[in-house]
């Protein structure tokens, strides 16, 4: 068969050379690399943060930063804005263009996961369910995200004390006197709930109100601190499109609210982000250039030592066109075999660096999601390695036999 014969003597071509063949599969290997951990990274980044903020209209938090305040109370990266009035949550409950409030009390941590007082609507808007025990009904119980319970080792019955901030470890910069009980572990579902202990709003007013000295048990204390309440944010739903033209100017027009828009502000984020992409995408783009310029010196000297035996091949009957056919498939097997293993080697990085990062940094990435935009790349691959083949392939089947040998 005329395509075996050009296939084998392709692969016997490219194993006389193993060192030239090894330099230009590692070149376009590390192109195809690159350009399928860039683009399926950046895929799963942005999916996951569409996926946390879906579903949330509106974050209501202190004055400063929006984006720290959708980072703070969306996606748990970041120190929230401050605090508000326990009053503004009843306003916005009121409000007719509002169709959900939930709450958020931030400031402490376990381990490195932050500890949220919020209600079971929050559980509720990711889909959390109880794989373990039950959910939480009242002050310093706990339920635990499918992440942070894996990772802390707590369990339904488990206690614990919370830290200051986000970096403590739960013991001597914490909470002594006010441990919490662990009463149910969450399903995992993906989302940002993975990572989050939760526990009614109560459970971090009286943790703080009992590191002031305040006695829990005093309902005369307790009453006068009741005007005093605060939470870190409100997360919001629209009751109708209006709301969007409406709701965030009218909070902005109050002196200690602000409100932020997740979608605003996650494509600012990724705008940001995306100059870096680009770069990486750019620097991808080179390495392809770089191996077909290297794959097309390589075939090119090859077919300068190899002329006398083409026009030998000619002599004993191969036609121009098995010639021409040869080099090309010198240049797709080396473009094709290249896809594949850079195609791997990317995978394989993000698999390493998911594994590294997620529990950190609470990312979310694996090496065996593959973005829609990858499917090009094997055809773009292979595209190079033809186009890197074609001018030899064309002064192969140009090759005049009587001028070859008679040198």
């Amino acid at each position: 068969m005329p395509r075996l014969n050009a296939f084998a003597l392709a692969l016997k071509s490219l194993r006389h050379k193993p060192l030239t063949t090894a330099v230009n599969l590692l070149l376009m290997a590390v192109g195809v690399a690159m350009m399928s951990f860039v683009l399926s990274a950046s895929q799963q980044l942005e999916d996951n943060a569409l996926r946390d903020a879906q579903g949330i209209d509106l974050v209501v938090g202190a004055k400063g930063s929006p984006l720290q305040l959708i980072l703070s109370s969306v996606y748990h990266v970041d120190i929230p804005t401050g605090n508000i009035p326990l009053a503004a949550q009843a306003q916005l409950q009121q409000n007719r263009l509002v169709k959900k409030v939930i709450p958020l009390a931030l400031g402490d941590s376990f381990k490195g996961f932050r500890i949220v007082g919020t209600t079971t609507e929050y559980v509720a808007h990711y889909g959390g369910e109880i794989a373990q025990g039950k959910m939480f009904d009242g002050p310093m119980q706990a339920v635990l995200g499918a992440h942070a319970a894996a990772t802390t080792g707590l369990t339904a019955g488990s206690r614990f004390v919370g830290s200051h901030g986000l970096g403590g470890n739960g013991d001597s910069d914490g909470h002594g006197d006010q441990p919490f009980e662990v009463v149910g572990v969450l399903r995992p579902t993906g989302s940002v709930l993975d990572r989050l202990v939760l526990t009614p709003v109560e459970s971090v007013w009286q943790v703080h109100e009992a590191a002031h000295g305040i006695d829990p048990n005093d309902e005369e204390a307790k009453e006068a601190m009741d005007a005093d309440r605060e939470l870190t944010s409100l997360l919001i739903q629209y009751a109708s499109p209006l709301a969007a033209a409406m709701l965030p100017r009218a909070v902005n027009a109050q002196p200690e609210l602000q409100a932020a828009q997740p979608a605003f502000e996650s494509a600012k984020l990724f705008r940001m982000l995306g100059v870096g992409v680009d770069v990486l995408r750019g620097i991808a783009a080179i390495m392809l250039l770089s191996a077909a310029l290297s794959m097309f010196v390589a075939l090119y000297s090859a077919l300068e030592e190899r002329k006398t035996d083409l026009a030998i091949l000619r002599t004993l009957g191969a036609p121009p066109r098995k010639l021409l056919s040869l080099l090309l498939v010198e240049g797709l097997l080396l473009a094709g075999a290249g896809a594949v293993l850079g195609w791997l080697a990317g995978h394989a990085a993000l698999e390493i660096l998911g594994r590294l990062v997620s529990d950190d940094r609470g990312l979310s990435l694996t090496g065996l999601h593959v973005a829609p935009a990858e499917a090009w790349l094997v055809p773009v691959a292979l595209a190079v390695g033809l186009a890197a083949a074609l001018l030899p392939a064309l002064r192969a089947y140009l090759t005049d036999i009587a001028t070859t040998l008679s040198r």
